[in-house]
């Protein structure tokens, strides 16, 4: 059927229902010819007004349309869909074909698909309209990527045979800064005491994320940042270990594929191959040399070599993907799995204010980064609304599962394959589950007593900056 948009006419309103009129092709060289639907109020709860806010508030919605005249007059002109008929269902009546009233949205996003063995973008969408504005989102914005930039900051420790189970505490912290003493907080306000570092990523903790940035050291962390490409040159302040540097939906996406492949650079590629008249390749995306690809039949399979950079050792990308598997199965990414039944790795972002949802996940076949924002930064939350409902686990997550559920369809699964010499050792969960936890070898009791790393807070300055508190 199609779901392609269209603009409409309202020609009657009624008090649970509208009358609406069209001209449509029924072939591209024939005439059009007018058409009618109904769109009915029963549908319409979503089309609420938008009341302004008054002294520094978020707007806020109105109340739900009570007859239809509260939201369409004759005369008007808006967008609908044709919405296919229902056949019925058990108790539940047939429904024939209506309208469905669509709206052009405020919010704009990005999706990036690529496949992170060659880098090649499979799909991108760089804004939810081109006609309305030429400016990719995916590839040109850039945007603070939240705590979907943690998984960098959590590398580097385990890089240097720190253990997932390693614990830290998150409770409250304060860092001497040029501009007064910094005070970051949890999304939920909350406290937690000492947790594991697996858990404290799979939940996106703040606070336990900075004392992990304080003792691998935010230099190691910049380096790591620079090293996948996700941020060049990234200011040596402990703040962005929150992700409150800035980054594009396109980098990200290919960060992540590193975790994916071994550890390799993944360079995104837009073209495979750039071909003369008569068919010969004059350049090729892939540099990878190939023996054997000129011999015959005869000669056997060929043998491609990967010559691809090596940015991090495979067994601290495999450990990165399996606390990352546990943030979609026990943590905040719950959303990008619903319904798909196959392994998923992947890490939620968002920023101060609410003001970008991320989330960049994968499977062993393809990486996906969604972005949800305004292009002029503001918060998505409306006044009366939780704040928890407008995250990267609300907004950016649902969009990747419907993303990966239409990329593989009916695949089978594929699990993530553990790289030679991975030590996979039963232990308890925090939450009290038993899982398989990935170790360096020689690191399996290596976890120490918990301690507070930081020592900072005694003599801070008076000055309080809070601007970096929020949430990440």
């Amino acid at each position: 059927m199609d779901r392609a948009w269209r603009h409409a006419v309202v020609l009657e309103v009624a008090e649970r229902e509208a009358r609406l009129g069209w001209f449509e092709r029924a072939q591209p060289r024939a005439p059009a010819e007018p058409r009618t639907g109904r769109l009915f109020l029963d549908e319409l709860s979503w089309a609420r007004p938008v009341i302004a806010g008054t002294g520094g508030q978020p707007p806020r919605l109105g109340p739900a349309p009570r007859r239809m005249s509260d939201v369409l007059n004759p005369g008007d002109v808006v967008m609908v869909e044709l919405e296919e008929a229902r056949p019925a269902q058990g108790r539940t009546p047939a429904r024939p074909e209506r309208l469905g009233l669509r709206q052009a949205p405020e919010v704009e996003g990005a999706v990036v698909a690529l496949d992170p063995n060659t880098g090649r973008v499979l799909a991108m969408a760089g804004g939810w309209s081109f006609e309305r504005s030429w400016f990719n989102r995916a590839t040109q914005a850039m945007r603070q990527p939240g705590s979907s930039f943690k998984p960098f900051v959590f590398l580097p420790a385990l890089e240097a045979g720190i253990p997932p189970n390693q614990r830290y505490l998150d409770a409250e912290i304060e860092v001497p800064t040029g501009a007064g003493v910094w005070r970051p907080g949890n999304a939920d306000g909350r406290v937690m005491g000492y947790m594991s570092m697996r858990r404290a990523l799979e939940l996106s903790r703040n606070l336990a994320t900075v004392r992990v940035a304080q003792e691998v050291g935010i230099d190691r962390v910049a380096e790591v940042a620079n090293r996948f490409g996700v941020i060049e040159n990234m200011p040596h302040f402990l703040a962005m270990s929150l992700g409150a540097g800035e980054t594009t939906v396109l980098r990200q996406a290919a960060a992540y594929a590193s975790f994916v492949n071994g550890g390799r650079r993944v360079e995104p590629s837009f073209i495979d191959s750039v071909q003369d008249a008569r068919g010969r390749v004059l350049w090729r995306t892939q540099a990878r040399e190939c023996v054997g690809c000129e011999a015959g039949p005869e000669a056997g399979p060929p043998q491609l070599s990967d010559n691809r950079r090596a940015i991090v050792d495979p067994i601290a990308a495999y450990q990165i993907t399996s606390i990352l598997q546990g943030a979609v199965q026990r943590g905040t990414g719950g959303r990008a799995a619903t319904g798909l039944n196959r392994p998923i790795a992947g890490k939620t972002g968002t920023t101060n204010d609410f003001q970008d949802a991320w989330f960049v996940g994968y499977t062993p076949d393809i990486v996906i980064a969604v972005w949800v924002g305004y292009d002029e930064p503001r918060t998505l939350r409306r006044a009366g609304e939780p704040g928890n409902d407008v995250g990267g686990g609300r907004l950016a997550a649902p969009i990747f599962r419907d993303v990966l559920a239409a990329a593989l369809g009916d695949s089978p699964p594929v699990p993530f394959r553990a790289p030679p010499g991975v030590a996979l050792v039963r232990l308890q969960h925090d939450t009290g589950q038993t899982i398989l936890e990935a170790f360096r070898p020689g690191t399996e009791n290596a976890a120490r007593d918990p301690t507070e790393v930081s020592g900072i807070g005694a003599g801070a300055a008076e000055r309080v900056d809070s601007g970096l508190g929020g949430l990440y």
